[in-house]
């Protein structure tokens, strides 16, 4: 009878220790080497900007700084005459604010044009609400932070404390930017 007692003590003593060192051994494997387990695609549809930059630090001088004050701040920047394709990217802008629904007043919307101004009576009658301005050391700085491997001409958001988030690509569906910003926003305490 000792030795069943004493075999039994042991497998007892085995899932007791099981119980307390398995998760430990699973979760040493899983940091280590669970390579099967970590997701490949990223969850975002824009693209992080690395390192941030601090626009308000960056260009102190900048008009976008006044209208943007608390604000979040989605700026298409455009350097030549806004022909088809960049009314088309002022609606996709103006759709993607709409998309956010409750949300929409954490949101600017900038148009950064060129030299040649934009027609004021498109603004008037499509855009109302479209901040305008013109800023060749904004249009500069962006251009160089944009990913050099992404196509000009796209969206820029920036953050309320004035951090230069994230680039939209020109082509981007409103849907897919509107995912990004409405997560920044959910998980923003500011702005």
């Amino acid at each position: 009878m000792t030795a069943d007692k004493t075999k039994k003590g042991r497998v007892q003593l085995l899932l007791i220790a099981a119980v307390f060192l398995g998760p430990l051994a699973l979760a040493a494997w899983l940091y280590f080497g669970g390579q099967g387990l970590t997701p490949d695609a990223r969850t975002n549809n824009g693209a992080l900007l690395e390192p941030i930059v601090n626009l308000t630090d960056a260009l102190p001088e900048s008009p976008l700084h006044a209208p943007a004050d608390g604000h979040w701040s989605l700026i298409y920047a455009n350097s030549a005459a806004c022909d088809e394709a960049c009314e088309y990217s002022l609606y996709t802008l103006r759709q993607s604010r709409l998309m956010l629904g409750k949300e929409m007043d954490r949101l600017l919307r900038v148009f950064l044009h060129g030299d040649t101004p934009p027609d004021t009576v498109l603004l008037a009658d499509e855009h109302q609400g479209l901040i305008t301005l013109q800023d060749s050391n904004l249009r500069d700085l962006l251009d160089n932070k944009k990913p050099t491997d992404l196509a000009s001409g796209g969206y820029f958001l920036v953050d309320p404390l004035g951090n230069l988030v994230l680039y939209f690509r020109p082509d981007i569906e409103p849907s897919a930017m509107v995912e990004d910003i409405k997560h920044l926003l959910e998980l923003s305490r500011i702005g």
